[in-house]
């Protein structure tokens, strides 16, 4: 059964992927008015915590289907560029939950990906007028081929693109769980979210254990990935498990179960 976050994800991504970006006209003096500031709705929008939990950051990382296409978010780094069409979203969604289970706010500087950490942080230049706008991802999409962002009402207005609805854009990874990477320290790390491992033997003997390890990491690793064995006690003895690790999202580990047939192989996230 899936669980609340998920459910929130999936409807979250649904509605993306319905609508494209939304170029519905508003009242925004509406939105400018004491009546609409002194609400609770106002209040429930714009006082809201980032949610950075490490289960949300699992929830989100997971493998997705939209339309028959499959989706497999993946980290990334700091300085890290992608090029392509940027979108935007605004009144249609306001109020509405995101994919990480905010609320969306189309006054706040954020955006959607569809395969970007959520919480990271990017700098959106406008390579048609020079401008640019920092966001932070949290929502999936946009599900339109060549759309690499989609982002919200006022970052879309920052970089002058509301009009048009679409820009030529280029982004750079700058930080991560919404903060921007100041320190050198800070530029080296990468965002904080679960490790995941194909767990492909387990061993009472550690000679079968490595003769395993040795198979992998000779016929198929190739150098992407690596096996390696941990060792764990059950019942006062002794397994060695054999678990191919360096996968950056669990729809990458299960891509390498199904390209290497390793249908009985566990998905360990650790």
């Amino acid at each position: 059964m899936l669980s609340n976050l998920n459910k929130l994800i999936i409807l979250s991504v649904l509605a993306l992927f319905i609508s494209g970006c939304t170029k519905k006209s508003y009242n925004s003096s509406y939105y400018q008015s004491k009546s609409y500031k002194s609400s609770k709705k106002y209040k429930k929008i714009h006082n809201q915590e980032i949610r950075n939990s490490k289960a949300m950051h699992r929830a989100t990382m997971r493998s997705y289907v939209i339309a028959g296409k499959r989706y497999n978010p993946t980290t990334t780094k700091i300085g890290a560029i992608y090029t392509g069409i940027a979108s935007w979203y605004g009144p249609n969604f306001h109020a509405k939950l995101t994919s990480n289970g905010e609320i969306y706010n189309m006054h706040a500087d954020t955006a959607a990906s569809k395969t970007l950490p959520m919480n990271t942080m990017v700098k959106v230049y406008n390579k048609d007028n020079g401008k640019y706008t920092i966001v932070r991802i949290n929502d999936r999409g946009p599900f339109v081929t060549g759309r690499i962002i989609d982002l919200s009402n006022k970052a879309a207005h920052k970089i002058d693109m509301v009009k048009k609805g679409t820009a030529n854009i280029k982004i750079t990874v700058i930080g991560f769980n919404g903060k921007i990477a100041k320190t050198k320290q800070e530029r080296t790390e990468v965002v904080a979210t679960t490790n995941y491992f194909v767990q492909v033997g387990a061993f009472s003997s550690l000679g079968g254990a490595k003769k395993t390890q040795r198979k992998f990491n000779k016929l198929i690793l190739e150098g992407q990935y690596n096996a390696i064995i941990k060792q764990t006690m059950i019942d006062g003895k002794r397994l060695n498990r054999v678990w191919v690790s360096g996968f950056r999202s669990q729809g990458e580990a299960e891509d390498f179960k199904n390209e290497n047939g390793l249908n009985t192989a566990m998905i360990i996230a650790n």
